[in-house]
């Protein structure tokens, strides 16, 4: 890595605040524009690229058949690097700036009606390991009651969490917090998950740190440790295909918004900074009071 890209890295760490995850995405996207440069015969290096370069690689990428969203985060991630270049005085102009993708339609969030969570609360009390079935069913009605992001849920601590006024306090992205509420179901679930799983486990694996979810060794449990638990439910129950701990997320909006709740209620609820990204969930119910209607009224259809 050249001493501009560790300081570019740097920006997205300490400035932007980026995830770990995030910033090794924009690494490896770097990288590989470097790697194309270098195989095509292009520019000897990154601060030299043109126009052409730029258009040759977007090509390359739909030639290789990319998802569009993979393309569309590849070209993100190299118009910030430049863009951050341009800044620093490297370069004059942004090779970057103007590249565009065709829009297509976002697709719709996934979500699961009431009905197939009641049975995704039934298959998470039934893990064959009850004490991991407190566990599984504490999670469950956590990232359901609250919309939290799977890596804001592993990040809750203890403190974090006050049962007398039923709100959690959630660490969210570039450091926001929140507070979100949570109902009676999600406060009696996790009261007896912390009595009757948690505390037995950290006792048993001689555990002390202070993080809410914990794995079946007592440790810190990781976003693919949930994903797991939740796929593991998923197989439980009378339902098919995997689940996605963001589906629990959209989930919940969904059903704020189809009960009645207001729109910039769910935003902050969700920690969205912007209504925009909310709204895709104002199109979910739409579809869904759409079908609705012509299911149950009468004139809706021709016979």
């Amino acid at each position: 890595m050249s001493d501009l890209e560790a300081t570019f890295i740097t920006y997205l760490t300490s400035e932007r605040q980026y995830s770990d995850e995030t910033v090794k995405a924009y690494r490896e996207d770097i990288d590989a524009f470097r790697h194309f440069l270098s195989e095509t015969g292009g520019a000897t290096d990154l601060l030299s690229v043109s126009k052409l370069d730029v258009q040759v690689y977007l090509s390359q990428l739909y030639d290789e058949h990319k998802a569009r969203t993979t393309i569309a985060r590849k070209i993100s991630s190299l118009r910030s690097f430049y863009e951050f270049m341009v800044r620093e005085h490297q370069i004059t102009q942004n090779p970057f700036a103007y590249v565009t993708l065709k829009k297509r339609p976002a697709p719709l969030p996934r979500f699961f009606y009431e009905k197939e969570m009641t049975a995704l609360f039934q298959a998470a009390a039934a893990n064959p390991d009850a004490t991991l079935a407190l566990r599984d069913s504490a999670i469950l009605e956590v990232l359901y009651a609250t919309g939290i992001r799977v890596s804001e849920c592993c990040g809750l601590r203890l403190d974090d969490v006050d049962d007398s006024t039923q709100l959690m306090l959630i660490h969210g992205k570039g450091n926001k917090e929140r507070y979100v509420p949570f109902g009676n179901y999600a406060k009696h679930a996790l009261q007896t998950y912390l009595s009757d799983c948690r505390a037995p486990l950290m006792a048993k694996y001689h555990q002390t740190h202070d993080t809410l979810f914990i794995n079946h060794y007592g440790r810190p449990i990781t976003a693919t440790g949930v994903e797991y638990v939740l796929n593991q439910v998923i197989d439980r129950s009378t339902l098919t295909g995997d689940i996605h701990p963001h589906m629990l997320r959209h989930t919940f909006a969904t059903h704020l918004l189809n009960h009645g709740a207001d729109l910039r209620t769910v935003q902050e609820l969700l920690g969205h900074s912007s209504l925009s990204t909310t709204q895709i969930y104002t199109h979910v119910t739409k579809a869904h009071l759409q079908r609705d209607y012509r299911k149950y009224f009468p004139r809706a259809t021709h016979d």
